[in-house]
C-alpha cells in the first residue's frame, strides 16, 4: 500500500556543515547506539543472508558508511544468530577513519577505504565481486542522486541491497524512543571523543534531544516508498530483478528494504 505521507527532503542537522560536529556526532552515534541497543536490525539478518546466497558471494561492499555502526550491527547481529558475518569493506564519501579503525579492530571481518569514495561512481577495482550495501542511509539522497547510486551498480551488474529503518511515517520514530533516549543520555559516557561538549548538548541543554528528534522524524519523511523505488530503477533495471519487502522489530517498528539482482 502507498504511503499516506508525500516525500519530502527537509534538512537533517547531522548533515549540514555549519553544526558543530561534537552535536553531529551525537545524533548519528545516539542512532547507532539504538540500533543495537534496541536489536532493530537483528531481524534483517535472514534477509541480507538470503540476498548475499542469491548473490553468490560473502564480500560486501559498504557505501555511505558514516561512522561505520550499521556494520559493525550487522556483524554482531550475525554472530548472535550462529552465523559467520560477511566480509565488509566500509566506504563513505567523507571517511571516518578512527571510527573505522575500531570497527576494524573489533570485528576482522571488517575493511575500510580511507580515501571519499562516490557512491555514484564506484571504481571497479573495488565492485568487482562485491554486492552492494546502503544501510539507514539512501533516504540522505535526493531523487537525482538516488538514482544514480542505483544506476553505478547496474553498470556494474553488482548485486545491491537498500535498507531502512522505518517507512514512511512520521509514526515510525516512536519505536526508536524507549531505546532513543537512554542511548541519547549515555551518549558523553560512550562517546570516544568530545565528551565534555556532548553532555553540554545532552545533559545541560534541550539542543541534543530537539535536534535528534527533528532528524528521526525528517528521517521517516524522506524514506523512499516501493513505488518511488520502482520509479527509480525504471529506466536501467530491467535486467535486475528487484525485490521490496518490510521487516518488524521490537516497539511495533517497522523497516523496509530493495534490492537487486542481475538476471541471468
Amino acid at each position: 500500500m502507498s504511503p499516506s505521507f508525500p516525500r519530502v527532503h527537509l534538512f537533517e542537522f547531522h548533515d549540514q556543515s555549519w553544526v558543530p560536529a561534537s552535536l553531529r556526532d551525537t545524533i548519528v552515534e545516539t542512532l547507532s547506539r539504538s540500533l543495537d541497543w534496541g536489536r532493530f536490525i537483528r531481524p534483517l539478518v535472514p534477509v541480507i543472508e538470503g540476498f548475499l546466497s542469491a548473490a553468490g558471494t560473502r564480500e560486501v561492499l559498504d557505501l555511505c558508511a558514516g561512522a561505520g555502526g550499521p556494520a559493525v550491527i550487522l556483524s554482531c547481529e550475525a554472530e548472535r544468530s550462529g552465523l559467520t558475518p560477511p566480509r565488509i569493506l566500509i566506504t563513505d564519501l567523507f571517511p571516518r577513519v578512527s571510527a573505522w579503525n575500531r570497527a576494524k579492530q573489533r570485528f576482522p571481518s571488517i575493511d575500510f577505504i580511507a580515501e571519499s569514495v562516490d557512491a555514484t561512481h564506484i571504481p571497479s577495482s573495488i565492485s568487482q565481486g562485491r554486492a552492494r550495501t546502503i544501510l539507514n542511509a539512501f533516504h540522505h539522497f535526493p531523487p537525482d542522486l538516488a538514482r544514480a547510486v542505483l544506476r553505478d551498480a547496474v553498470h556494474h551488474r553488482a548485486p545491491i541491497f537498500v535498507a531502512e529503518s522505518f517507512e514512511r511515517n512520521p509514526l515510525g520514530a516512536l519505536p526508536l524512543i524507549p531505546v532513543g533516549i537512554p542511548a541519547l543520555l549515555a551518549s558523553p559516557l560512550f562517546s570516544p571523543r568530545d565528551r565534555l561538549a556532548k553532555a553540554a548538548w545532552v545533559w545541560l541543554t534541550p539542543i541534543g534531544i530537539a535536534t535528534g528528534v527533528w532528524d528521526a522524524i525528517v528521517s521517516t519523511l524522506r524514506v523512499y516508498s516501493e513505488r518511488d523505488l520502482r520509479e527509480l530503477v525504471a529506466p536501467f533495471g530491467l535486467t535486475y530483478q528487484w525485490t521490496y519487502g518490510t521487516y518488524d522489530y521490537p516497539f511495533g517498528g517497522r523497516g523496509c528494504y530493495f534490492y537487486g539482482l542481475p538476471r541471468g
